[in-house]
């Protein structure tokens, strides 16, 4: 019943609008981008075999071969080096080829993390907090979180090792183009992240990040070379550089002091530059709220503590607009 309740009450703020949203609302929707109110999936799309294409690539892929996350669409081979089988293929049963949701080149969709160049001490620790229970979601059933835990436990050492080694050795590049705008394009859930209306329309950004693909049928195709942008509030950008660069007058701390001067990591502590702004946003909201209490994590407590919902969108804004 408790269940219940969290449920209907998160698709209640979804339907009164997502232009802003109040702490005591609960985890922000547009970057918690799930949606209790959604109907059954509709029955799959039969495929007549015709080979779909992306920009820029000359290969060819089926609707099964691109819906295949054991044998996972490689549009571009070459924006990449030689992948291990795990990242490809994966291991049946349980642990998905890992480029399927994080891409081949490791740069990630809004709905999880772009890989590429974290360190691989990082991802070997965030893989053992899923594993362990530690690493959560202030959603408890959102899937693509739901599926990581799942593939954690599943996976072995040497699974995680190889992945790790892998994503750790490629380079994050620029991937979101950051937009402030007071007036962004009408949005709706699909697929975990946010998708443009057919219809067209816009509305008022509010307080709140509306990352969406760039080409929304090409990012369908899980291609990796179609990038995404994220529309940001006017001004949200300079006030992030505030809390990011001095800590907002004592609110926070420097996140330059763990993360590098230029937000691009700096030994096992992750780079931030360039990064999802939505993925940002979730995970400091988790860290506030206890649902991502990893190895690390208690390092970041203090931290976000006093951070606004407002101070989370500014910070994510900021970290997004950097060059990685």
């Amino acid at each position: 019943m408790r269940r219940g309740f969290a449920t209907l009450a998160f698709a209640a703020v979804l339907a009164i609008g997502a232009v802003g949203y109040a702490a005591e609302n609960g985890p922000p929707p547009w970057a918690f981008a799930a949606n209790p109110l959604a109907p059954q999936p509709a029955a799959p799309v039969a495929d007549d075999g015709t080979q779909k294409h992306v920009a820029n690539s000359s290969v060819g892929l089926t609707l099964s071969q691109i819906k295949d996350p054991f044998n996972i669409p490689e549009w571009h081979p070459d924006n990449h080096p030689a992948a291990p089988d795990i990242v490809t293929h994966g291991r049946k049963p349980g642990v998905l080829g890992c480029g399927y949701c994080h891409l081949p080149n490791g740069l990630g969709r809004p709905e999880n993390a772009a890989l590429a160049g974290l360190p691989a001490a990082y991802i070997t620790q965030q893989i053992a907090d899923f594993r362990n229970g530690a690493r959560n979601s202030a959603i408890p059933d959102l899937v693509p979180a739901k599926l990581m835990v799942g593939i954690a436990k599943a996976a072995t050492d040497d699974d995680i090792k190889q992945a790790a080694e892998y994503f750790s050795g490629l380079s994050f590049t620029p991937w979101i183009r950051v937009v402030e705008a007071a007036t962004v394009p009408k949005t709706h859930v699909a697929g975990y992240m946010l998708a443009p209306d057919a219809a067209g329309g816009s509305e008022p950004i509010g307080q709140r990040i509306v990352e969406t693909p760039e080409n929304l049928a090409e990012t369908e195709l899980r291609d990796s070379g179609s990038g995404f942008i994220a529309y940001v509030p006017p001004g949200s950008i300079k006030r992030g550089e505030r809390l990011v660069m001095k800590g907002g007058a004592g609110k926070s701390m420097p996140c330059g002091t763990c993360h590098g001067i230029d937000l691009k990591g700096l030994g096992p502590v992750p780079p931030l530059a360039g990064r999802s702004p939505s993925y940002v946003v979730r995970q400091l909201y988790d860290m506030q709220h206890g649902n991502r209490a990893g190895l690390w994590s208690p390092l970041m407590v203090g931290v976000v503590r006093d951070l606004t919902p407002e101070d989370l969108v500014d910070i994510a804004a900021y970290t997004a607009s950097r060059r990685p």
